[in-house]
């Protein structure tokens, strides 16, 4: 019995991360309030990326008004969304 249950387990891990297959992109949006350094330190801390990422990103939003900084499933996205608009930034999964 305690197979079974394992196995149906590990099936319906696996139908969930079937069903979040579909790529999103994390995009942070331009505005006149936060500093360049505080949006590279956000993206270093929630995105991973490196210094030398976080700074070109940072350029983007600047110059074009938003930017993506990451891509993945929406389960992935949707902690380091929080984390970005919890930091003051404004970010939005698509």
């Amino acid at each position: 019995m305690v197979e079974t249950q394992t196995f149906i387990e590990e099936a319906e891990l696996l139908v969930e991360e079937l069903i979040d297959v579909e790529e999103y992109e994390l995009v942070v949006f331009n505005d006149e309030v936060n500093t360049f350094d505080h949006v590279i330190k956000t993206l270093i801390k929630v995105c991973e990326h490196t210094p030398e990422q976080a700074e070109q990103c940072t350029m983007i939003i600047h110059y074009k008004g938003k930017c993506t900084v990451k891509y993945g499933s929406r389960t992935k996205l949707k902690p380091m969304c929080q984390a970005i608009l919890d930091a003051g930034i404004q970010a939005a999964i698509v």
